[in-house]
């Protein structure tokens, strides 16, 4: 359960930053925006935490605004991997990315605020 409302939520956040950010364009519709948002997850999973790592020095020294690029990095290997796979999310550009990669962050703040992990209330 909680697998899909992580993936629901990226792909709202996925959704917002395609309406407010010029430079990142989505065709279709939610059942493809699901899909983006899977392709969002696995990068996240997968590519984070290996370039997290790679970039500590470049993160204690600017005290982790060097997180920001990195979701710009991230967000723009999902787009190139969603054209790749044929799924119409497209990131025009470095600076789409980057306020891209603020608008999910914000967006996916505010809505894990309002989702209730059953896990952790069972404790």
């Amino acid at each position: 359960m909680r697998f899909l409302m992580r993936v629901l939520i990226n792909a709202a956040a996925l959704w917002a930053a395609s309406r407010l950010v010029p430079g990142i364009t989505h065709e279709g519709g939610w059942t493809t925006l699901l899909l983006v948002a899977l392709v969002f997850g696995v990068v996240n999973a997968v590519i984070r935490p290996i370039l997290a790592l790679l970039t500590c020095p470049l993160q204690i020294l600017t005290l982790g605004l060097f997180t920001l690029v990195l979701n710009a990095i991230l967000l723009l290997i999902t787009g190139g991997l969603s054209q790749a796979l044929g799924l119409g999310f497209y990131v025009n550009g470095f600076w789409a990315a980057f306020l891209g990669g603020l608008v999910i962050s914000i967006v996916s703040i505010l809505l894990s605020a309002f989702v209730r992990d059953d896990s952790e209330s069972r404790r």
